[in-house]
């Protein structure tokens, strides 16, 4: 979800169209790995988010213990 809030607001939109759109080359070779970097980052969170979740998920399905 942090993605596509990242990804919709109009910088994000106004980066992603300067990364894959733009008629310059420069342009496209600048802003291209900005956004493949960042997109690899929010990626990591998202499977660092989903692991932390399983785990606390795991200990409290675990019940108490004594």
């Amino acid at each position: 979800m942090l993605g596509a809030i990242v990804a919709l607001n109009p910088i994000g939109l106004d980066f992603l169209q300067s990364a894959f759109l733009s008629g310059e080359q420069l342009s496209r070779n600048i802003a291209r790995p900005i956004v493949l970097s960042a997109l690899a980052v929010v990626i990591l969170l998202g499977i660092v988010e989903w692991l932390v979740r399983f785990v606390v998920f795991r200990r409290r399905a675990g019940g108490v213990k004594s």
